[in-house]
């Protein structure tokens, strides 16, 4: 993986997700070169300098954006917007759960995504799915009328914006897919505005997603997907347990047993996706303190679980998956005895794709998962 930051393994995930998901290496540099020194200190110290050098980029961006507007260079503003929304939504990802300022940061993210969307991608709105009595705020990217269509679900600390700028459902547009892409409990603006933080039962979202498809119309109902990337690895196997509405399920990172890796994390074993760690999942969880998220924690696994999904079943987990051990890979495919065509695809370092959920060749992994995808559900690209 490419290091930036030596020894900063945090920071360094930050950066080759924005250069995977569209980042351009100038730019990126801009933002990283005044907290090089900093970055030596640990990954929790320095978010709030992180922050500030990472919006220094993007006001450059906006400031561009609206030249290129007035001049009437619409698609030049929007590629802008992109690439702002991109590091800023990266930015954020690594805040404090407490920092002051993060709605308003979030908020503007939410802006700078809107602004592409009116400008380089019309044809991607935003949804809302209704959820217990509140929404699941999401967007909806389609690949035309009855089409086939992929649920999209993020982890512990990505949002619905990381999922557009990766490319993956631009991705599965072009093979004739649609995707769904939310931010469910505890994740994105959900958990951010909407306070609904994430549960075990991930099958109750699973429902709200499928029922809003129908609902709305436009999608081939025989063919719903569901991808879950990172903690998403256990909240869409989860889900596709007994959603069986689902035709297919994709484990993008194969979290077989979130609760063991808790307390790897205890005795420092692996490494964490985000800086203050221990503050965000009990934020994300809704836990009071720490021994009341680890005793929840506990029950968030897919023993016993995959082995009730009864549709074609792919694990995507790279070699080198510093978060989650590969052993849970195996395990999960080892246990997913009831569907009727399971794979298991590890990345290797000699390819790309190795880390955490492919990040350090993220294209590379997301073509070959729109690729499985296209080829269960019979279209091309």
């Amino acid at each position: 993986m490419f290091e930036y930051f030596p020894g900063n393994y945090v920071w360094n995930l930050g950066v080759v997700a924005a250069l995977n998901s569209g980042g351009l290496i100038d730019e990126v540099d801009r933002a990283c070169r005044p907290i090089r020194d900093l970055a030596a200190r640990g990954s929790d110290v320095g978010t709030g300098a992180l922050m500030a050098s990472w919006t220094a980029v993007v006001d450059d961006l906006v400031a561009q954006a609206s030249a290129d507007l007035a001049a009437g260079h619409r698609r030049a503003a929007g590629q802008r917007y992109f690439r702002a929304t991109n590091y800023l939504t990266q930015a954020e990802r690594m805040q404090s759960a407490h920092a002051p300022g993060r709605r308003a940061v979030y908020q503007r993210c939410l802006d700078l995504m809107q602004n592409t969307f009116d400008l380089l991608d019309p044809g991607t709105v935003r949804v809302a799915i209704p959820f217990e009595g509140t929404t699941l705020p999401a967007y909806f990217m389609s690949a035309g009328p009855g089409t086939p269509c992929v649920i999209m679900w993020n982890g512990l600390d990505s949002t619905k914006e990381h999922m557009y700028v990766s490319g993956f459902p631009q991705e599965l547009r072009a093979r004739g897919i649609s995707t769904l892409m939310v931010d469910c409990p505890g994740s994105g603006e959900a958990l951010r505005f909407g306070g609904l933080t994430a549960r075990v039962e991930t099958e109750d979202w699973a429902a709200a997603c499928v029922d809003h498809l129908l609902e709305r119309g436009g999608v081939d109902a025989s063919r719903i997907g569901l991808v879950g990337w990172s903690l998403g690895g256990y909240y869409a196997p989860r889900a596709a347990a007994f959603e069986k509405r689902l035709a297919l399920c994709v484990a993008w990172g194969a979290n077989h047993n979130w609760g063991e890796v808790q307390l790897r994390r205890l005795e420092r074993e692996g490494e964490n996706p985000v800086p203050h760690y221990w503050d965000h999942v009990m934020w994300v969880w809704g836990a009071p303190d720490l021994d009341t998220f680890i005793k929840a924690a506990a029950s968030v696994h897919l023993d016993c679980v995959v082995e009730k999904i009864t549709v074609p079943f792919l694990i995507a987990h790279g070699e080198n998956d510093r978060q989650i051990p590969l052993k849970y890979a195996h395990r999960s495919y080892e246990q997913a005895t009831g569907s009727p065509r399971r794979e298991l695809r590890i990345f290797t370092p000699a390819e790309g794709g190795a880390e955490h959920i492919g990040l350090d060749h993220l294209p590379h992994v997301s073509v070959f998962i729109a690729d499985w995808i296209a080829d269960r559900f019979g279209t091309t690209a």
